[in-house]
């Protein structure tokens, strides 16, 4: 059985998640602090993928770390399609974009007034796909 990790807060639970997805080669990571905006979650985390199977990928290790850390999964929308997939892990809302999508979209315009944080990956490379 897995073991629970406790999240002091949303942040640190976002953090972890985006290290997860990290390791699935996620890139132009974003931690928003939106609970400090709107009271519906405390973060976003945004991530990019490259295709719908990496983005699919990627959501697969965030929803299998979820599940084994009992971090809570409330939904999932869009796997399917693989172009923006929505995590609800009630504290924490984890969208994972194709780049053209996220642009598209641009939630880090729309929250512009939100905190926020770039994860920087093992290479101290922020917000910039690594090919």
């Amino acid at each position: 059985m897995g073991s629970k990790i406790s999240f002091k807060d949303a942040k640190k639970k976002a953090r972890h998640l985006a290290e997860t997805a990290l390791g699935k080669k996620g890139f132009n990571l974003i931690i928003l602090e939106i609970g400090k905006v709107n009271p519906f979650t405390d973060c976003f985390l945004l991530v990019s993928g490259r295709s719908d199977r990496h983005v699919q990928a990627i959501a697969d290790a965030v929803y299998e770390d979820l599940k084994k850390t009992k971090g809570g999964v409330l939904g999932v929308e869009g796997y399917e399609e693989g172009k923006w997939v929505l995590i609800d892990a009630g504290d924490v809302i984890i969208h994972i974009f194709q780049e053209t999508v996220r642009r598209y979209y641009d939630l880090e315009g729309l929250w512009i007034d939100a905190p926020s944080q770039q994860v920087d990956d093992d290479e101290g490379n922020a917000g910039k796909e690594v090919a």
